[in-house]
């Protein structure tokens, strides 16, 4: 069946830790990196007894972790893996996240050159003191240099994370970061606030109290939006901005209930109306492969309940919101049958704003969108 879905592929290793981050990740030699690859590659192969019905792909994420840790023999062997497996479609849009002083001038060629066409540089801040607090590798300097190189590479489509609410930032730092980000002229840009972990060190020092206050946190979320839009970036989704015709394809997906495969360590999947999260544990997963298994096991099987209740929490998290005409096309029901009263409060309370078939979260909305997503759950 020729239905295009996205290709998550997930790299755990990474040159150490950050102090905020509880992502499935950890240090590792060349030997463990090498013998993931391999697995990697056995599992992309074998991928077609689980999931037979997808066969084209138009977006793929390699995200970690730290991706551009792997040298470009090991990238090249899972594009090669990726070809073998799958019709890759000629727009697709390939991105890669990358740490900054991890790859230079001749790994960002050979990637251009593998397919890879998107970048995602996670620099968080222009301020040492704060990257030095968040316990990343880099220099603001070091950030700019990988950036400079990428963009000398060839690469047209770049994104940059930024963070808000560090430790010790003030609004003032937050403005310089945001200032210095726009003088790079990066084609998207990711902004977050830092959440405070379970199981991480930051969460130990900071679980009591909130490293930054409540109101200069909302300054820095408004001086965001602000800033950004003078620049001709257009806000897509809560966290993410863009220049015309860059808004993430990949990350879309997620948001506009598409289907995509998730490859590697606690990697997930969605196919059809069945979420999937694939084995964490390294051993185990090593020897579902050599046993010819399927990865994933099943995480949600989700009824015709859960996947209205998704159109609405995960739709309207694009500013562009839902349609409300595609949601009675789908679910053969107008929305109003379903979610009227919630609809109606929400219009009333000025958090939510119909124009024609489209639903969207108001300005408003968004800045206080977890409790207009908890009506839908």
């Amino acid at each position: 069946m020729d239905r295009p879905a996205g290709v998550y592929i997930h790299i755990p290793f990474c040159v150490r830790k950050c102090n905020y981050c509880d992502f499935l990740s950890w240090q590792a030699g060349e030997k463990e990196r090498e013998e993931y690859v391999g697995d990697l590659v056995r599992e992309i192969g074998l991928s077609d007894r689980w999931f037979p019905e997808i066969d084209q792909v138009n977006s793929v994420f390699i995200g970690g972790g730290t991706p551009s840790i792997l040298s470009a023999g090991q990238l090249l062997r899972i594009c090669e893996a990726l070809d073998r497996r799958f019709s890759i479609q000629e727009n697709c849009e390939f991105t890669m996240e990358c740490n900054p002083g991890t790859a230079n001038s001749h790994t960002f060629a050979a990637c251009l050159n593998m397919g890879i066409n998107r970048l995602s540089f996670g620099v968080q801040s222009s301020e040492e003191a704060e990257l030095q607090l968040l316990g990343r590798i880099h220099s603001y300097t070091e950030a700019e240099r990988s950036f400079q190189e990428a963009r000398e590479a060839g690469f047209q489509n770049i994104n940059i994370d930024l963070m808000s609410g560090i430790p010790g930032q003030t609004i003032e730092s937050y403005r310089r970061t945001l200032d210095r980000i726009l003088h790079l002229e990066p084609e998207h840009i990711s902004a977050y606030s830092l959440i405070i972990e379970e199981g991480t060190p930051f969460y130990d020092r900071y679980r009591e109290k909130p490293p930054v206050d409540e109101e200069t946190d909302r300054q820095m979320y408004m001086a965001t939006g602000v800033r950004l839009s003078e620049y001709g970036y257009e806000r897509y989704e809560i966290s993410n901005y863009a220049k015309a015709g860059f808004a993430c394809k990949h990350n879309l997906k997620y948001w506009s209930g598409g289907e995509y495969i998730g490859f590697g360590l606690g990697a997930s999947s969605r196919v059809g109306n069945i979420r999937y999260r694939n084995e964490e544990d390294p051993a185990a997963y090593t020897k579902r492969i050599f046993q010819k298994r399927r990865t994933a096991d099943v995480e949600e099987i989700l009824d015709r309940e859960a996947q209205m209740s998704e159109f609405f929490f995960l739709g309207l998290r694009k500013t562009r919101g839902v349609n409300l005409t595609e949601f009675e096309r789908i679910f053969g029901v107008s929305a109003f049958d379903i979610y009227g009263r919630e609809i109606r409060k929400l219009v009333e309370y000025g958090l939510l704003k119909r124009q024609g078939s489209r639903l969207y979260l108001t300005d408003y909305g968004l800045d206080v969108s977890n409790l207009v997503f908890c009506e839908f759950v």
